[in-house]
């Protein structure tokens, strides 16, 4: 009973046209991109402080 179903998945399985992906590939540009975005954070992150505290300094002010 349960073999015709496997038999059935497996066919399925191998019947595709092979391409499965290109994991390490996006994996691999996923990385990039979270070192890039880290990289322009902490060469941005004084002057994105200094917009903020500035903003905020004219806000609270009476």
């Amino acid at each position: 009973m349960w073999s015709g179903g496997l038999d059935r998945l497996r066919r399925s399985v191998r019947s595709g046209d092979g391409e499965r992906g290109d994991v390490p590939g996006w994996v691999m540009i996923t990385l990039m991109s979270a070192v890039l975005v880290a990289g322009i954070l902490a060469l941005a992150k004084p002057a994105l402080e200094g917009l903020f505290n500035d903003a905020i300094g004219r806000v609270t002010q009476p």
